[in-house]
């Protein structure tokens, strides 16, 4: 009897060491595959100059649509527009149909390639919506956006905006 508790417990010990190796090797083999930069669900305008990243290599780009960017082009599918981290603009071609959500001064992260000219060909654009409340005559939505709306930036559009809102509520 004492051989076959032996037994057991070895063959218990053997199921439990083979299934923490297998999920230990299932982790690693998963961060090895997602390598160092699988982490980031986009890059901003500024990392894609900083990382020069190679023309046809697939990435998403995030940030804002530049206010007075955007432009539809005669085929009534085709767009171009900026996308800006109130630091660097990149270019973005998008032929298909936008999101409801999309538009300028607006969060957006778009999927595709940097062509050679150096302009992002979007084969996928998703609107971003401002996921933090407030309630209205409270701090402005675009607080800490962009440092410096003098040169262009988000900034410059959203104050514009808010303005504009302010005064339809106090008419409301």
């Amino acid at each position: 009897m004492a051989g076959g508790l032996r037994t057991r417990k070895k063959q218990r010990l053997w199921i439990v060491s083979t299934a923490l190796t297998a999920v230990i090797g299932a982790v690693l083999l998963i961060l090895f595959a997602l390598g160092g930069d699988g982490f980031n669900l986009f890059l901003q305008p500024t990392a894609v100059k900083e990382k020069q990243i190679v023309a046809g290599q697939r990435f998403r780009l995030g940030g804002l649509v530049k206010a007075a960017s955007f432009r539809r082009l005669e085929d009534g599918l085709t767009y171009e527009f900026l996308v800006t981290d109130c630091v660097t603009d990149i270019n973005v071609h998008f032929r298909g149909i936008l999101p409801d959500l999309f538009r300028e001064g607006q969060g957006v992260i778009t999927e595709g390639r940097l062509d050679d000219t150096g302009l992002f060909v979007a084969d996928t654009v998703l609107a971003k919506h401002d996921e933090n409340y407030a309630p209205p005559g409270t701090a402005p939505k675009d607080a800490g956006l962009c440092e410096h709306p003098e040169e262009g930036g988000f900034g410059a559009y959203t104050k514009e905006k808010n303005l504009v809102a302010k005064e339809e509520e106090a008419l409301l």
